[in-house]
C-alpha cells in the first residue's frame, strides 16, 4: 500500500533558536516544518526542496531578509513561493513598502498571535496543497476509470473543500494591501476574476470591473493606455507581464498601480487567460519624487555656495580697487559719481550673493537688532512689482514696534515667500496687508517660551485653508498647488527659520475669509546704534603708532595684492603668501617675524584653519584672522573661538579693527595667563 501524500514542507529562517520553536509548535499541525538560521542555510535549503511558504525574519547576521528574499526572487524554482517577514521593530511605512518590493505577501509582528499566524500560513499550504491534489487527481482518474463512481464522490468532496479552502484565502487576501485578479489573454482583456482588495485600492467593488470587459482599461490615463496594451500583448509571447500607470479611482483621483502577471496555459480546452496582482505604488512614486526634488535643491545648494565663493572674491577685489583708486587719484566730481556707481553696484552684487546663499539655505545665520518699519521700502520694492494690477499691497509697521532678534536678510526672504504665497491665493486680486504688535507671553505655552515678541502679520483675503489641511501646510513638501507651480518648500522654509530664530509660526485660516500668517519673533534687548547703518571710513591711524606687521594669506592674486596695497597704505607691513603651502613654509621658517596672520578660509590642499592651527602650535597665543568668500556652518564650527570671521567682500575698517582686536585680545589673554 503506498503511503499517502507528504505534509506540505514551510521554511522558516529566524537566527533566534526560540522563534524557530515557537513556529514550530504552532503550524506543526499544518506542515512540515524546515528550520534554519540563517539566509545562506535558507538558500541551501531551498536548492534541493519545494516549500509551500517563507517565513523570513528581516534583521539577521550576514544576509539579512531583505537580501534573502531578493536572492530567492531570483531564481526561477522559487520565485513565485509566497514570502511572510517577520519582524520585531520594522512597522514604519518605509520599511513595509521595502518588504512588500522585495516581493513579501504579508508581515507578521513579534511577538506573533499563533491563531494569526496559522491562519495566515494556512492559506498558502492549502493553495500548495491543492497544486499537488489536482496533480494526484489528474493521475488518480487515468488510474481508476473502472472506479467512476468513487472518483466522482472523491471529486465532489474536493471540490467542497476547495470551496472551503476559497472562502478561507479570500478572507485572509483581503486583509491584504494588494489585489489579485484574472482577464482574458485578449484584447480588451476583460477581468475574469478580481479580489475583493480591488474596492480598497480603487473604490470600485469586483462586480463593476467583472460586469464591463472595457471598464479596466477605460480608467487607465490616456497617456499610459498604448504601454499597458503593449505590456498585455507582449505577455502571449514572454509568458509574463509587469506595467505601471496611472488609474482614475471612484473618487476621481488618479492612483499609481503596479500590474504584475503570468500567462496561464491552456488547460481542458479553455483559453489561456492571465493572472495577476495589482498593488498600489502611488506613495513609493510621491516619496522617489520628493527624493529626487530634494538632491536637486541639495545640488542648487552647492552650486550656490561656490559661486558665492568667487563671486565674492571678485567683489572684494573691486571694492579694494576702487578703495586705493580714491586715495591715490585726485578725481573731478564726474570721476568721483562713476566710482560711488561701480562701489554701489558692486555692494549690490554682494548682497544678490547674500540672498542666493540664503535661498538654497546656506546662509548662516546672523541675528540683529532690527527695526522693522525700516523694511517698508525694500519689501515694496521687491514684491511689489510681481504682485500684478489686481494685488494691492499695503505695509502697516510703524516706529511703536519693538526691535526685533532676527536676522534680517532671512526675514526678508521669509515675508517674500508669505507674501506670494499670498498672492496665489487670491487669482481674482486682493488685499495684501503686513502689521505688526508687541505681544508678551507670561505663561510658556505649547510653542513658546515667556517673554516678550514682535509679532509680524501677513494677512490676505484669499480662499483661505480648510481645516483639514491646516496643520500640514508647514509640512516639506507639501502643496496644494498644480505641478509645476510650487515644491511645497516655502512655508517650510519660513517653518524652520523662525523656530530657529526662537520664534513660531502661527496660522489663522478658514475658507472665503482669507488667511493670516503670524511670525512671532523674540524681542531684541540690544538698542541698535543710529549710526550702524550709515556707512563710515575708516579711523585715521596714529602716525607715531608702530603698527603690526601682517601675513597675508590668500589663493586669489588679485584680491591678496589689493588688501596688502590698502593696508601697506595705512602703514602695516605686510608679507603675502600665494596659498597654504607657501604660508606653512613662510611660517615654520620665521613663526616670531609676524604679529598677525590674516588667512583666506576655502585654500586647495589646506584651509585657512588648519594653517591657524600649525601656526599655533609653534606660539600658542599667534593671534589670527579668517577671511572668506563663502565657508557654510558646518566647515568654520571647528575654527578656534578667538579668531574672528570676516566675509568677503569686507570693509577696509573691519578688516583693520579686527586686526587690532585680536592683538588686544592675545595680549589679554597672556597678561592674565601670566
Amino acid at each position: 500500500m503506498a503511503d499517502g501524500p507528504a505534509k506540505a514542507r514551510v521554511l522558516a529562517v529566524d537566527d533566534d533558536e526560540r522563534n524557530l520553536l515557537a513556529i514550530q509548535e504552532v503550524l506543526a499541525p499544518i506542515a512540515e516544518i524546515v528550520a534554519v538560521r540563517s539566509g545562506e542555510e535558507a538558500l541551501r535549503c531551498l536548492l534541493k526542496q519545494d516549500f509551500a511558504v517563507i517565513l523570513l525574519d528581516v534583521l539577521m547576521p550576514g544576509l539579512d531578509g531583505y537580501e534573502t528574499a531578493g536572492l530567492i526572487r531570483q531564481r526561477e524554482q522559487s520565485k513565485r513561493t509566497p514570502l511572510i517577514f517577520l519582524t520585531a521593530i520594522n512597522k514604519e511605512d518605509a520599511h513595509m513598502l521595502r518588504g512588500y518590493d522585495a516581493g513579501a505577501v504579508d508581515y507578521v509582528f513579534k511577538p506573533f498571535d499563533p491563531v494569526m499566524l496559522r491562519s495566515k500560513v494556512a492559506v498558502f499550504v492549502e493553495l500548495h496543497e491543492k497544486t499537488l491534489e489536482i496533480q494526484r487527481k489528474a493521475i488518480a482518474e487515468q488510474a481508476l476509470l473502472a472506479k467512476a463512481l468513487q472518483a466522482e464522490k472523491e471529486k465532489l468532496e474536493a471540490e467542497r473543500s476547495l470551496r472551503s479552502a476559497e472562502e478561507r484565502q479570500e478572507a485572509i487576501l483581503g486583509s491584504l494591501p494588494v489585489c489579485f485578479h484574472a482577464r482574458a489573454a485578449e484584447p480588451p482583456f476583460a477581468a475574469r476574476f478580481v479580489t475583493k482588495g480591488v474596492e480598497r485600492l480603487t473604490g470600485f467593488p469586483p462586480e463593476r470591473l467583472t460586469s464591463d470587459p472595457r471598464f479596466g482599461l477605460s480608467r487607465v490615463h490616456p497617456d499610459d493606455l498604448p504601454r499597458v496594451r503593449e505590456a498585455l500583448l507582449a505577455a502571449k509571447a514572454t509568458g509574463s507581464y509587469t506595467c505601471e500607470f496611472r488609474w482614475q479611482c471612484a473618487d476621481g483621483k488618479y492612483r499609481i498601480f503596479l500590474d504584475q502577471g503570468i500567462l496561464s496555459k491552456s488547460v481542458d480546452g479553455r483559453r489561456p487567460e492571465i493572472l495577476g496582482t495589482l498593488l498600489d505604488v502611488t506613495e513609493r512614486r510621491e516619496l522617489e519624487d520628493q527624493l529626487l526634488q530634494s538632491q536637486r535643491l541639495d545640488a542648487i545648494g552647492k552650486l550656490t555656495g561656490g559661486l558665492a565663493h568667487d563671486f565674492n572674491n571678485l567683489l572684494a577685489a573691486i571694492l579694494s580697487g576702487l578703495g586705493l583708486l580714491e586715495r591715490h587719484a585726485t578725481l573731478d566730481d564726474q570721476a568721483r559719481q562713476v566710482v560711488d556707481l561701480t562701489r554701489r553696484s558692486a555692494k549690490q552684487g554682494a548682497e544678490l550673493v547674500s540672498r542666493m546663499l540664503a535661498f538654497s539655505r546656506r546662509q548662516n545665520l546672523k541675528p540683529a537688532a532690527v527695526h522693522l518699519a525700516t523694511l517698508g521700502d525694500t519689501m515694496n520694492g521687491l514684491v511689489a512689482p510681481v504682485l500684478g494690477g489686481l494685488i494691492r499691497f499695503e505695509w502697516k509697521i510703524d516706529n511703536s514696534v519693538w526691535l526685533a532678534h532676527v536676522d534680517v536678510g532671512q526675514l526678508e526672504l521669509a515675508l517674500m515667500n508669505l507674501v506670494f504665497n499670498a498672492r496665489d491665493a487670491m487669482p481674482s486680486g486682493g488685499t495684501i496687508t503686513v502689521h505688526a504688535q508687541n505681544r508678551v507671553i507670561e505663561i510658556a505655552s505649547e510653542d513658546l517660551p515667556p517673554g516678550d515678541y514682535v509679532v509680524v502679520t501677513v494677512k490676505d483675503t484669499g480662499a483661505g485653508i480648510p481645516q483639514d489641511i491646516l496643520a500640514k501646510v508647514v509640512e516639506p513638501f507639501f502643496t496644494t498647488k498644480p505641478v509645476g507651480k510650487g515644491t511645497g518648500l516655502g512655508l517650510s522654509t519660513v517653518y524652520g527659520f523662525i523656530k530657529q530664530s526662537g520664534g513660531s509660526l502661527r496660522i489663522d485660516s478658514a475658507v472665503g475669509r482669507g488667511t493670516a500668517m503670524e511670525l512671532w519673533l523674540p524681542r531684541s534687548i540690544e538698542q541698535r546704534a543710529a549710526g550702524d547703518v550709515a556707512e563710515r571710513e575708516a579711523e585715521p591711524i596714529d602716525a607715531g603708532k608702530e603698527l603690526p606687521s601682517i601675513l597675508l594669506i590668500d589663493d586669489s592674486s588679485v584680491l591678496r595684492q589689493l588688501t596688502a596695497q590698502s593696508l601697506q597704505q595705512r602703514g602695516f607691513v605686510v608679507t603675502c603668501a600665494a596659498g597654504s603651502a607657501e604660508a606653512l613654509a613662510i611660517i615654520e621658517r620665521a613663526p616670531h617675524e609676524f604679529d598677525v596672520i590674516v588667512t583666506d578660509f576655502a585654500m586647495p590642499l589646506v584651509s585657512g584653519v588648519e594653517v591657524i592651527r600649525f601656526a599655533r602650535n609653534l606660539r600658542s597665543d599667534w593671534p589670527a584672522i579668517i577671511i572668506t568668500g563663502y565657508a557654510d556652518a558646518d566647515s568654520i564650527a571647528d575654527r578656534p573661538s578667538d579668531v574672528p570671521l570676516l566675509n568677503k567682500p569686507f570693509r577696509e575698517k573691519d578688516l583693520i579693527e579686527s586686526i587690532f582686536h585680536v592683538i588686544a585680545h592675545a595680549s589679554a589673554k597672556a597678561i592674565k595667563t601670566g
